[in-house]
């Protein structure tokens, strides 16, 4: 029984904005409509009727809804969040055909819609011997369904975790995503985390023993791994990312402005800590304060999974479509905190490591200058997300140069130095140097972090940057005639969801398609890119054709179809692109 839930809208929204249809050809003989509804409305499940001119269908199977005892109808079954199904064609006559639909929804603030129709006209894609796809790959996130396709058809990485979840040993399952994190915390959506859960165990007052900084990671980590799992259970139910959600500018820019305000409490400016009535009331919780600063340990774990990495990989992706499709939240939400768990062990390890430093002298503050620098640059990698690419580059630039002035890399040394000093001084100037190259980027109006120099010297045709060409796409109708185009030119089309605020998207940008092989081998090819930084309604129902959560995801069509086992989603380096590429082709 759904529960009666108070709206948070104080009218209703338009019918087509409350719920959006999407309908597309996943193949010559499939159809998928994919329903987008909003969180505070549902459809109603007998009340939908389907009709094709151009082709037959047979009885078409809708997923179970959920039993709700609505004030008019009594008990009956609704659809909330997201619904997909599947329509198996027959006796096509022509390959343009007109899809309508009608169905009935209503508002939790108690108005019903009037019957909506929609009429959608397809052109279906041309049967090809060479292309086989499983209508398997294009099951709703919402419930299992009945359908039709081909078997032991190849699965991408995605589909292949889906599909691990499906097994009766549990223990392996939460095993394999255990060993899925550990191989996940060496990318770069979980590097932040590391200056951020040292910066909060040195800058800790009083002595951090070996035992409280091992606690303190331990709450870091596993408040981590709920964030994921309970953002991953809702994506799974309801198609709506989380964490995509928590990439808006505002939200940012608090957060930034959160991280600089830890770093001047590094730098000694101050000390942040509760008002003493609060912190009356935490003693007589605990004998020591400890447990409130372990309050602060968890919120700050929680929000720094969802704000500070927010990347989308196979295990997770599998995960999700696993959750849509079964509805087991059990098992798919134990998994991806399994798997949180892992991406958070080094984690534990470094905790552990930052309380063996020496608490007193000169010595710590130094330290508590390098994490406070740190946080800094925490702050500037989130506003990377929002802000121009040189606004961006003069931040960094200035903290590269002026961190290690700060620090002391331009004084002169003792008589008598010590290696530790004379090597802690070496690093300085390297710092400062490379701040300098980058303030000669910004005099050049931008380039390559990584390659400062480039550019640089008399032989400039060695150094001429390539990228990858893009044509920019926004909707479902973009991508049609795009394919429809394609299609009638015998030409692949290569589609790539990006967002300014997916960390793996720009390592893609940078490593990939700058890559001079992967844009020689695409010449031939359709680029294609989808922005979904605003994920608005039109980047959602663009998102939910292809069951993606989030970017970044690569795309590959041939012959109007999309070649589901050569999917990519997560990072991945040149090679590995051109090989799915090859067999594509």
């Amino acid at each position: 029984m759904v529960d009666k839930i108070t709206p948070i809208s104080d009218e209703p929204l338009p019918a087509d904005q409350a719920f959006v249809l999407s309908v597309v050809a996943t193949d010559a003989n499939t159809l998928l409509a994919t329903w987008i509804i909003h969180e505070e409305y549902y459809l109603y499940h007998d009340k939908f009727f389907i009709d094709i001119k151009g082709a037959e269908f047979d009885t078409i199977v809708f997923p179970k809804g959920k039993i709700k005892d609505d004030p008019l109808f009594g008990k009956v079954q609704i659809h909330k969040g997201r619904l997909a199904v599947e329509i198996p064609l027959k006796n096509i006559q022509t390959q343009q055909i007109t899809f309508t639909a009608r169905y009935q929804g209503c508002w939790l603030g108690g108005i019903c819609y009037p019957p909506l129709e929609e009429i959608t006209n397809i052109v279906l894609p041309i049967q090809s011997t060479e292309t086989t796809i499983s209508t398997k790959a294009y099951q709703p996130e919402v419930a299992p369904y009945k359908t039709t396709g081909t078997e032991n058809v190849e699965l991408n990485a995605t589909d292949k975790i889906a599909a691990l979840l499906q097994q009766d040993n549990v223990f392996w399952v939460l095993a394999s995503f255990f060993g899925f994190g550990l191989l996940l915390s060496l990318t770069p959506c979980v590097f932040p985390m590391i200056p951020i859960l040292s910066g909060i165990i040195v800058g800790h007052k009083g002595e951090v023993t070996t035992r409280k900084a091992l606690i303190m990671s331990i709450v870091f980590v596993l408040s981590m791994s709920v964030a994921y799992s309970i953002a991953g259970v809702l994506a799974g139910y309801f198609g709506e990312n989380l964490q995509i959600l928590f990439q808006t500018p505002w939200i940012l820019i608090v957060f930034s402005l959160i991280f600089v305000a830890l770093a001047f409490s590094m730098f000694g400016y101050y000390e942040i800590q509760l008002p003493a009535s609060i912190q009356g009331k935490i003693a007589k919780i605990s004998n020591k304060q400890e447990g409130g600063h372990l309050i602060g340990v968890a919120i700050m774990g929680f929000l720094a999974a969802l704000i500070v990495g927010p990347c989308v990989a196979p295990p997770l992706a599998g995960a999700l479509i696993y959750i849509g499709q079964t509805g087991d939240a059990m098992l798919g939400g134990l998994s991806l905190f399994v798997m949180s768990l892992g991406m958070g062990a080094p984690l534990l390890a470094i905790g552990a490591g930052v309380s063996k430093l020496p608490k007193a002298g000169g010595w710590m503050d130094n330290v508590k200058y390098i994490f406070g620098i740190l946080m800094l640059a925490v702050a500037i990698w989130l506003l990377d997300r929002i802000i121009s690419p040189l606004v961006s580059l003069v931040l960094w630039a200035a903290l590269f140069s002026f961190s290690p002035i700060a620090m002391g890399a331009l004084n002169k040394l003792t008589n008598t130095p010590t290696p530790w000093q004379r090597i802690f001084k070496a690093i300085g100037l390297l710092v400062l140097a490379y701040g300098i190259l980058l303030w000669g980027l910004v005099a050049r109006g931008g380039g390559d972090m990584l390659a400062p120099l480039s550019g640089y010297g008399t032989s400039g045709a060695q150094v001429e940057q390539v990228h990858l060409k893009f044509e920019r796409i926004k909707s479902n109708n973009d991508l049609d005639q795009v394919l429809a185009r394609a299609n009638k030119n015998n030409q692949i089309v290569m589609l790539d969801f990006y967002a300014d605020w997916c960390i793996s998207c720009k390592e893609l940008e940078r490593f990939v398609f700058s890559n001079a092989d992967v844009v020689n081998a695409m010449k031939n090819a359709i680029s294609l890119q989808a922005d979904v930084t605003d994920n608005d309604a039109t980047d959602k129902a663009l998102m939910a054709r292809f069951n993606i959560i989030g970017p970044p995801a690569i795309l590959f069509f041939k012959n109007g179809v999309e070649n589901r086992s050569q999917r990519i989603v997560g990072e991945i380096n040149a090679q590995g692109y051109l090989e799915h590429l090859n067999k594509v082709q």
